[in-house]
């Protein structure tokens, strides 16, 4: 089985050819090809290549643009009558990784 980790948004996703992940939020819309050239290793039946020689690149298709969940924060003070919500959505992008060269 082949694997890849690639690095996008300030963080690292270990991926594998048909996997589904949420990144940060990327440029495109819903159908469009979109590459990862920042790879930081591959590994396959042959063993892990690493390092900044590395000529690898990671195909995907972007599947959905969204928000997360939402993050809410509560506060209260007892017998003070004191209650703060706040609320925050992040955007992301959902992409299908089709392949994986290198």
């Amino acid at each position: 089985m082949q694997y890849a980790v690639i690095l996008t948004g300030g963080k690292q996703y270990k991926v594998a050819e048909g996997d589904e992940i949420f990144v940060e939020k990327l440029a495109g819309e819903a159908g469009e090809k979109i590459t990862f050239d920042q790879v930081i290793a591959v590994a396959d039946d042959n063993g892990i290549k690493a390092g900044a020689d590395l000529k690898a690149s990671v195909e995907g298709e972007i599947v959905k643009q969204g928000k997360n969940k939402k993050i809410v924060v509560f506060k209260m003070k007892a017998k003070k009558g004191y209650r703060r919500t706040n609320g925050h959505r992040q955007p992301y992008t959902r992409v299908r990784i089709t392949g994986i060269k290198g």
